[in-house]
């Protein structure tokens, strides 16, 4: 569903660009251009006035307050990755990658990866991650989350049955790497199902642990469970065990322009890593989060080591 709004919002826009420069190129060429590209480009206009937003809500945070330079650099990065991630992979390429769930015979003993992407968004964010989830031969399967607006209590059966296919696959409990909103659905299916033996680590990037700023504006169900200090937040934070906090590492950003103020982002107990200058959707397509995070899959079982324990 979200795949086939986005074509139709890409395609609507880009028709509109072409016939309002047509319309007015005899006119004066400068106008046409012009409103074309604000049609085309308008949406770096609101990125803008989301960095605005973040610097003056992290002003009293912990994380450390972004640079000018990091600021404007992230935005520019952020319309690059806006651009590719919710008007190319997301609408036009989600299904390019399947997932892969038969194992690599010259790659014994790799456990598998489960991607959860966030709000807004479906398995098209993880393009890069899937194509090299594919070279290296790894199991993986990302989900696309929906009803899109539905409570994230809601997705508990996609992510495990997600968790469970992978699981199959490999014999082991799973990676499992989250981005946004995606990390709260994953602490959903981990209470609902007491899913925490089943899972190898749970990766977040830019999960807002204790909401965000901007959820204030929204009216979806998943979008008011990202408010802060909501009672759906303080449920699920009450009912993560102490004892099960450093299962997460979670890759935060003092450029985040959609979960701020950024310590929101972090989770007590859990391994916290600071990424400077990075927007929301950048976190997703970073190289260092990227490499980071598939070290983890290349170490193998020494041999004689008790098999860990799968799915339940």
């Amino acid at each position: 569903m979200l795949a086939r709004l986005q074509k139709i919002i890409t395609l609507s826009l880009l028709a509109a660009a072409c016939v309002w420069g047509l319309a007015f190129w005899r006119v004066s060429p400068a106008l046409a251009l012009g409103g074309g590209a604000v049609m085309v480009f308008g949406y770096a206009v609101l990125l803008a006035l989301e960095f605005a937003a973040l610097r003056r809500a992290n002003r009293n945070d912990a994380a450390p307050p972004p640079r000018w330079g990091e600021l404007a650099r992230a935005w520019a990065g952020e319309c690059v990755a806006a651009a590719r991630v919710f008007a190319w992979w997301q609408p036009f390429r989600a299904a390019a990658v399947p997932d892969q769930l038969v194992p690599d015979p010259a790659r014994p003993g790799h456990r598998g990866v489960v991607l959860i992407h966030g709000f807004v968004c479906n398995r098209g964010l993880w393009t890069l991650w899937l194509r090299e989830l594919e070279r290296r031969g790894h199991v993986f399967a990302a989900v696309s989350l929906e009803p899109v607006f539905g409570s994230i209590d809601g997705y508990v059966p996609i992510i495990d049955a997600a968790v469970r296919r992978v699981t199959q696959a490999t014999g082991l409990p799973p990676l499992l790497v989250c981005h946004s909103m995606g990390g709260l659905a994953a602490r959903a299916w981990l209470r609902a199902v007491d899913g925490y033996a089943r899972v190898h680590h749970v990766i977040t990037l830019g999960t807002p642990h204790h909401g965000t700023w901007l959820a204030r504006y929204s009216r979806a169900a998943n979008g008011r469970q990202m408010r802060i200090g909501c009672d759906w937040q303080r449920q699920l934070e009450h009912d993560l065990p102490g004892r099960q906090r450093a299962l997460f590492t979670c890759w935060y950003s003092n450029c985040d322009n959609i979960v701020f103020p950024a310590s929101t982002a972090t989770l007590a107990g859990a391994e916290n890593r600071l990424l400077r200058g990075r927007g929301h959707v950048q976190l997703a397509l970073d190289a260092t989060v990227l490499h980071d995070t598939l070290a983890r899959l290349e170490t193998v079982p020494p041999a004689g080591a008790p098999p860990e324990s799968s799915a339940r």
